[in-house]
């Protein structure tokens, strides 16, 4: 029953994510591209091929991740290299974060995140009662460092936090001691705001938050143009395919911020339908990690769902102005192949656990 119920509630996000993609998308991609439905196509494409993937990996023992963590991980670690190197990797807004493969970019760490998952719930499985000493806990936290740091050098901040959230989350809820809880947050605190201070873009960043106004044509000019298409949106909102910031106010609405687009389309009803889809998404895929046979499946379940959910929540915070961009996407809604794709694999690999009863 939860399996049936987590593919109706992905489907309907879906269905919702094309639509919104489409009435975001249309006015740019046909000045852009002389097509108003080429980001449209493409993004049901992905869902096509999404889906698939979503039906071949709920087909396969979730075991055989736990078999073969280790070369899960290293090959994800060897994409986060290679995708380092120029004429490899390619360049997109200022972040060496992809592979062009003709048709889509792929986003080595989207892999990555979901590698690094499978291979902590795999340590945490033999190691569950040994977890209240902080030696055992260090090699996951290793692990979880070094991909961080291949990640920072892309450079990508909202996909290496997520990350590092998720995985430190899977730790706590081990037998792992409190006082070494508080010193992991304020270590990653303090480790934060080194990287803010080091980088001048991600002070702009935390500036444009504070007061976007201050420079409304530059850093805070996508904050701005987002809250201007929350405002209008009222109760029922403007209305699908009636959204003026679309009108090449909103940079590219279609990716990181197009829940400002359901905002101002479909008001705060809008809001709270696709809101209340998520948690309803993490309640059903917990309630999966909460029965799971094994450990594995147990902390392999747990950390698929709150990294959806944590990345989720982010985007939907940025979108409001509740935190600084970060320039993570909102799952199955944003427009992008590798989001989506290896979110549609995280669904399978869930369903692939819940019929394992």
């Amino acid at each position: 029953m939860k399996k049936r119920k987590i593919l109706l509630i992905v489907f309907i996000i879906l269905s919702i994510g094309l639509l919104m993609v489409y009435s975001s998308s249309h006015i740019w991609a046909q000045y852009k591209e002389n097509d108003s439905f080429y980001y449209f196509k493409r993004q049901a494409i992905f869902v096509i091929v999404g889906l698939l993937l979503l039906f071949f990996f709920s087909k396969i023992d979730y075991h055989l991740y736990q078999k073969h963590s280790l070369k899960i991980i290293i090959l994800a670690t060897i994409l986060l290299v290679l995708v380092l190197i120029p004429g490899v990797g390619i360049v997109r807004g200022g972040s060496r974060s992809w592979f062009n493969l003709g048709l889509f970019a792929l986003q080595p760490s989207e892999i990555y995140k979901i590698a690094l998952i499978i291979y902590v719930s795999d340590y945490i499985s033999h190691h569950y009662h040994q977890m209240k000493k902080l030696r055992y806990c260090l090699k996951p936290l290793i692990v979880m460092g070094i991909g961080f740091f291949l990640i920072m050098l892309q450079p990508d901040f909202g996909s290496g936090f997520v990350m590092c959230c998720s995985i430190l989350l899977m730790i706590i809820i081990t037998p792992f001691p409190f006082r070494y809880i508080i010193f992991l947050g304020l270590s990653g605190i303090l480790m934060i705001i080194l990287m803010i201070i080091s980088a001048p873009y991600r002070m702009k960043r935390i500036f444009a938050f504070l007061d976007p106004f201050q420079d409304p044509l530059g850093s805070g000019f996508q904050m701005i143009q987002s809250m201007y298409a929350i405002g209008p949106g009222g109760l029922l909102g403007q209305g699908f395919l009636n959204s003026r910031q679309k009108h090449f106010y909103l940079p590219e609405p279609q990716t990181d911020f197009i829940f400002s687009i359901v905002c101002e389309e479909f008001g705060v009803v809008g809001c709270i339908f696709v809101c209340s889809l998520f948690f309803l998404l993490f309640y059903f895929s917990l309630k999966i990690s909460l029965n799971a046979n094994n450990l594995f499946a147990k902390y392999l379940s747990f950390g698929i769902a709150f990294q959806m959910l944590f990345q989720a929540s982010m985007n939907l915070a940025v979108v409001v102005g509740l935190i600084p961009i970060t320039g993570v996407t909102l799952p199955f809604l944003s427009y992008g192949g590798s989001s989506l794709l290896i979110s549609m694999v995280s669904i399978g690999i869930l369903l692939s656990i819940a019929k394992d009863k």
